[in-house]
Parts: structure tokens; sequence; C-alpha cells
């Protein structure tokens, strides 16, 4: 019995071609000197794809009349159109759980960074300015007596809410619908949530629904001394509206892990000084990576053994 055919168009952790090859016939077109060439020729038979940011739509799975299973390096996968998957009889997963402790770090990392102007200080000092103009400003921002709205309370934003506690914020939440045993505040909307919190941590997925879910009346709800995190995606916020704001004292700072157009960083958002943003690092480890990776090796063989992904998507569950 032939070995069935999956498809990896992007490199991934070593680990996920090394495994994969020893499963299934694996097809690593992003190798080949003429990489569409290389999938067209294996197109009609790919039963699986290995996938890391590709957009899957219709149109792609037309290309794959076969297709069984599409294993999404990543927890958010608004890159894929997972109800047309569904549809279709394919199956989606993702890798949740184990990047949730590296994005609450991270995510931890960045408020505090933010708040207390540390990526200023450290260019302050390396640009030999505190031996020649003296120390680094005090901080208009501090952590003490901030109340944190996270808006998105998974396992991510629990994580989260874990830490901050630990910092001594107060916490308060966003989601589609109340938590049954989660004894933190809930406000049914954004715009309200920012009206009750001085920080605001975005922890949300992409996607047409959460789509400039931050624009300009949340960024006037949160206020002068307001703090924005973002470590969800960039498409959350409306960057034009989040840059006046910045500009203008509308809030007070922000941290950006993720941005609407990535790698593409507006020039006006990089030259701000009250702006931490990081290159899209919130998972970045080898060791969170490498477990990411695992999974998705894990879905593939779990779904071409035994019929059964490991992590299905919501959409794909029922």
């Amino acid at each position: 019995m032939s070995l069935p055919v999956v498809l990896m168009s992007r490199p991934m952790r070593p680990l996920v071609a090394r495994q994969l090859t020893e499963k299934v016939s694996l097809v690593e077109s992003h190798l080949q000197d003429d990489p569409d060439a290389a999938i067209a020729e294996v197109a009609a038979d790919v039963r699986g794809l290995a996938c890391i940011g590709q957009k899957v739509d219709a149109a792609l799975l037309d290309r794959f009349p076969k297709l069984e299973i599409i294993a999404n390096f990543g927890v958010g996968y608004d890159n894929i159109d997972a109800s047309a998957c569904a549809a279709r009889g394919v199956m989606v997963t993702n890798t949740p759980d184990v990047l949730t402790e590296e994005v609450a770090d991270t995510a931890l990392g960045l408020l505090i960074m933010t708040v207390r102007e540390f990526g200023a200080a450290e260019r302050h000092l390396r640009a030999g300015k505190w031996e020649g103009e003296g120390a680094f400003p005090l901080t208009a921002g501090t952590l003490r007596g901030r109340t944190l709205g996270i808006v998105g309370l998974g396992r991510i934003g629990k994580a989260i809410a874990e830490r901050a506690e630990a910092f001594g914020l107060k916490i308060a939440y966003h989601g589609r619908s109340k938590q049954a045993g989660v004894a933190y505040p809930y406000f049914p909307s954004v715009l309200e949530l920012a009206a009750a919190c001085d920080t605001l941590m975005l922890v949300v997925p992409g996607g047409a629904e959460t789509r400039h879910m931050v624009d300009k009346p949340v960024l006037e709800a949160l206020g002068r001394d307001g703090v924005l995190i973002n470590v969800g995606r960039g498409t959350l916020v409306d960057e034009t509206a989040l840059i006046e704001a910045l500009e203008n004292g509308t809030i007070l700072s922000a941290g950006l892990d993720v941005f609407e157009q990535e790698p593409h960083v507006p020039a006006k958002l990089r030259a701000l000084e009250n702006v931490v943003a990081l290159p899209h690092v919130g998972s970045a480890s080898v060791h969170t990576r490498d477990a990411m990776g695992q999974l998705v090796v894990d879905n593939l063989v779990s779904w071409f053994e035994t019929g059964k992904p490991v992590t299905p998507v919501a959409e794909c569950k029922g």
C-alpha cells in the first residue's frame, strides 16, 4: 500500500520533515527549483497539507481533489477558511496548548517593557546618553494600580491573567460570552471593557469578525493613561487610528507583537517612542516551535493511521 502524499510548501522546524518522511510520502515543494511545477505534479494525489501561514480558500482546495487534512502550524488559523474545508469534508488542525505559556510570557514582558519604557531606556544607554546627558527620565507609566482588560480569555488569556495577578493587577475581560466559573468582571463589548480599564490586552484570533475591533472610540475610552498590548493578530487594531491616538496623547503607549500587514510596519509606528514593537515573536523559541512542529506531525500521522486528528479546530469537531 502506497504512503499518503503530504505537501509542505514552506519550511517548518527540521523535526517536521524528518519525522513525516518516515510515515508519509512528503513533498517539500519549497526545496525545488520550480515550486509551482512540483506542486502541480503531485496535486492530484495530495491527501495532506502541512501548512504554515498559507492562505487556504476554495480556489486552493480545488487544486487538491483528494485532500483530507490540513495541519496548520500555529494556534491561529485565520489564514484558512475552515468552514469551507469542513463543508468539503477536509479536516483542519492547529497547535493549541503547546505555545500557551510562551505567548503569555511574551505578553507580560511586552506589557512591562511598554509601561516602563524599557526599550527607550535601553536605547538611551546604548546611544551613550546616560553618561553624556544623564539619567533616563522617570517613566509616566507604572503597573501599580492598573486594571488589565483581557480581550479573549481562552487558554492564553487565562495564563496571562494568572501572571498579571501575581504583579498585583486587577483583571476584567471580554469574550463572546460570560464564562462560568470565572470570577473576573465580564464586559459584553470591547468598548465597555476599555472604558472600565486602563490597560487593554488583545489575545483573540483574526478574521472578519474581529477586524478593527479596537478603533478610535475604543482608544478614546481607554484614555490618556491607557496602554494597548496586542499579541493576537494585527488586524484586530485599526493601525491608522492607533497611530493618531499615540501621536496626540489619546492613549499613553502601545506594545505590539503583531501588525496589520506583516512584515510591513508603518514608518510612523516605528518612529514613535511610546511604542514597543516586536517582530511577531510571541511563541518564537526553539522549545515551543519544536513542540508546535511535533503537533503538526502528530495530527497528520494520527489522521492517516486512525482517521482521527489530535487537535481539530472548532469548525471540524462536529
